[in-house]
């Protein structure tokens, strides 16, 4: 490594990760989120059901060009490269603030603000969680980018005398794209306004570019807010509902934070407390505001992890943390306590293999196929075109699955057939195909990996179903899963299956 800067070595590290998720990106299908998304790009709206628009938007061109899955992941591909560039741009920025408030020991103690930036992208490199989103484009994909970049907006306020109207609307551009990403940029945004009110002698409310950068954050949005208006605001009362989880219970909390650590890695929790401990002097106030872009989010996810909460959820928030971190893990590194840094990122990276192995190689031998989450990421290609093949042999007017998990690879794979989800829950797929109107025949798809009660009923369901064929789905020698086509006929009515 010395012959080499540590800026060079941060390039060199990100690209090598990048090849890796390149070659896992054509290995791999759609997982049931990044095939949602792509039918977003398939069916461009000003919203969506579940999300904002810029998940699909951010895809359309490359999901109209191809269906290559290596080639539209891509997309992820490049937020993460730019979201680890800012991580280590903005660890330089707080370098320089930190030096710009301090002097003396603290000040010269500190290593070179090139090697601090390098411990913050490696600190990322070695989390396995950010690569998942590196090869599978998720609304946290896009935030974690934006995040940094509000960040970054920040630090810019805190150290600038003034900012520039120029400043003001990127900002407020930035607000803006986080608010199509995600409906918790609200959380990003909330740390935006702590670091602005920390700042107390620095005018802001009075601004007018700060109004500008209001208004333009919300014509930005303006979008999601119209097609809410009209749709009943369905999207604001599902992510509420969905928030707020089901009965909450310190078991999951405590999970969700022990899948926490494992899934972000100790690096960043050791960078973190050391640069609270070491390099906080003089400059408390201020920092602990830009902590907020962490703190605030993850506290709330972590309050809601009670009721029920997705580990990916918090990326942005780690991303943000990650700066602090770096200089925290160089200034350990740089008074010898290297043995137990080497020791955490090799481990890291060693988790990080083996899920890598552990994906490609469809996941590990069970006697119960249901054991296998990996099996999930194999089959539905050639699912789906059986399905458009069966379909269009028995003239049905469609396909139909049992859960909307299910419905997002069916509709991928076999567009354009409708696909209809036969279950009570209003959801997306309800917005792109409609009702299954009353005695229609449906091609139905059961896969093992979760399985169903023949939709079969006097009031609510199928009149009946017949087998038609099946699709035994092998990796390496080794059954994944299994797929039953059957032939469904005179829908009477929602089906009583969930």
């Amino acid at each position: 490594m010395r012959h080499q800067s540590p800026s060079s070595w941060a390039a060199i590290c990100i690209c090598i990760a990048a090849l890796v998720h390149f070659a896992l990106g054509f290995s791999i299908e759609f997982s049931v989120d990044e095939a949602h998304y792509a039918l977003y790009a398939q069916h461009l709206a000003w919203s969506y059901f579940d999300h904002p628009p810029l998940v699909g938007w951010i895809q359309w061109p490359l999901v109209a060009l191809t269906s290559s899955e290596g080639l539209i992941r891509l997309v992820p591909e490049f937020l993460w490269a730019i979201a680890c560039f800012l991580v280590y741009l903005v660890t330089l920025e707080i370098h320089r603030y930190i030096q710009g408030r301090n002097s003396g020991y603290l000040t010269s103690a500190l290593p070179s603000a090139n090697a601090c930036g390098l411990m913050a992208v490696l600190a990322i490199i070695a989390a396995p969680m950010p690569h998942v989103l590196a090869i599978g484009l998720l609304p946290d994909t896009l935030l974690a980018p934006l995040s940094l970049g509000l960040m970054l907006m920040a630090l810019r306020w805190l150290i600038q005398d003034h900012f520039t109207i120029g400043d003001w609307l990127l900002t407020g551009a930035l607000l803006g794209l986080a608010g199509l990403s995600k409906y918790t940029a609200i959380f990003t945004a909330f740390a935006l306004l702590l670091v602005l009110i920390s700042a107390r002698r620095k005018p802001w409310i009075g601004k007018i570019g700060f109004w500008l950068a209001a208004i333009l954050a919300l014509l930005l949005i303006s979008p999601v807010l119209y097609w809410n208006w009209v749709n009943d605001w369905i999207s604001f009362k599902y992510q509420i509902a969905h928030g707020s989880g089901g009965e909450w219970l310190w078991r999951r909390l405590g999970a969700f934070l022990g899948i926490q650590i494992i899934a972000f890695g100790p690096l960043l929790i050791i960078g973190s407390y050391i640069f609270l401990k070491d390099c906080m002097h003089g400059t408390k106030l201020s920092l602990l505001s830009l902590l907020g872009f962490f703190f605030i989010p993850f506290v709330i996810f972590a309050s809601l992890s009670g009721g029920g909460s997705l580990p990916h959820w918090t990326t942005p928030a780690w991303f943000c943390l990650a700066p602090f971190a770096g200089i925290g893990l160089a200034k350990a590194w740089s008074i010898q306590h290297r043995t137990v840094i080497r020791l955490l990122f090799i481990l890291q990276i060693a988790l990080c293999l083996i899920g890598f192995g552990f994906v490609l190689s469809g996941g590990i031998s069970s006697a119960s196929i249901k054991s296998n989450p990996i099996a999930d990421l194999y089959g539905w290609k050639s699912a789906g075109q059986k399905a458009a093949e069966l379909t269009q042999a028995t003239k049905a007017d469609g396909i139909a699955v049992q859960n909307w998990t299910l419905g997002s690879r069916a509709a991928w794979y076999a567009k354009p057939i409708p696909v209809f989800v036969l279950d009570q829950r209003k959801d997306q797929f309800d917005l792109w195909f409609g009702e299954l109107p009353s005695g229609a025949n449906i091609l139905l798809i059961h896969w093992s990996g979760m399985s169903f009660p023949p939709p079969i009923a006097t009031k609510a369901g199928f009149e009946r179903c017949e087998p038609l064929d099946n699709l035994e789905i092998q990796r390496f020698g080794r059954v994944l899963s299994k797929f039953d086509f059957s032939l469904c006929s005179n829908w009477q009515g929602p089906s009583a299956a969930e």
